[in-house]
């Protein structure tokens, strides 16, 4: 069965953020993610992950200035040094909780500038991010994101995100495919997944309209999970939803994929 973690930046949001570590262990998950743990001491983060029994699938990169809107910096030519210091404080991290993968936020487009220069700087980027994150024995995620949620994206198809991890050409730079996003931007999913298997490195879920559960939506879950099933999918699967009426409450749709451990 697929091994779902809890993105507890999406899910137990009722309780304060330290107190959902144990909210996620004990409704059965083994794994959580965290989309920005720096506002608090990873010292704090590892001693509750140790505590309640869980692992760290993964956790976001720094991502800017998110209330004034931006969305990662790796695309932005003006601001690499800003970047730079995105990596090391994500690897610092990334150690202390033993995560194994980052996700690296692309970020917005800026105006004006020529995409072929945000090309350049976004690969060179993320190939000096992935010698550092090797070294460290961690995988860096890329993700297409749509671009309804975040107009601007510099990232939104899959086969945009394939030609990017060509050409970065880092074995440790893999696909992030968020389940809610693809269906949004360009669908097929099963299709897809089934031939972007080998470049995928983690998976999120949530349905379609409202970003909600499985099961709320248009998305036939049921067949896309038993599809990752199928094919061998070993990895996580990231539950970042924003749950329609409670976190527990809404962990309904789980029980089938509970009952056939």
């Amino acid at each position: 069965m697929p091994h779902f973690d809890a993105n507890i930046s999406w899910l137990f949001t009722e309780l304060p953020f330290l107190d959902r570590f144990e909210a996620a262990a004990k409704a059965g998950f083994r794994a959580v993610e965290i989309q920005n743990p720096y506002e608090v001491p990873k010292d704090a983060i590892v001693e509750r992950l140790g505590r309640h029994g869980l692992l760290v699938a993964l956790h976001n990169m720094p991502a800017g200035d998110w209330a004034a809107g931006e969305r990662g910096l790796a695309c932005l030519p003006d601001r690499v040094d800003d970047f730079r210091k995105t990596c090391a404080l994500a690897l610092d991290y990334a150690v202390a909780l033993r995560a194994p993968r980052v996700h690296c936020m692309a970020g917005i487009m800026p105006k004006g500038v020529n995409p072929a220069i945000l090309r350049e700087t976004y690969v060179r980027n993320l190939r000096e991010l992935a010698a550092k994150a090797a070294k460290a024995k961690v995988e860096v995620m890329i993700e297409p994101i749509n671009n309804r949620d975040i107009p601007g994206y510099y990232l939104n198809y899959s086969a945009q995100a394939v030609s990017l991890l060509d050409e970065i050409g880092a074995p440790n730079v893999r696909l992030q495919y968020d389940v809610y996003h693809m269906q949004i931007m360009e669908g097929d999913l099963a299709p897809t997944i089934e031939r972007l298997l080998p470049r995928i490195g983690h998976v999120q879920i949530a349905d379609t309209p409202g970003r909600h559960e499985p099961g709320t939506g248009e998305i036939n879950y049921p067949f896309v999970l038993g599809k990752l099933d199928a094919l061998g999918y070993a990895g996580w699967v990231g539950c970042e939803y924003r749950p329609r009426a409670g976190t527990v409450e809404g962990l309904s749709w789980m029980a089938p994929w509970r009952a056939a451990r």
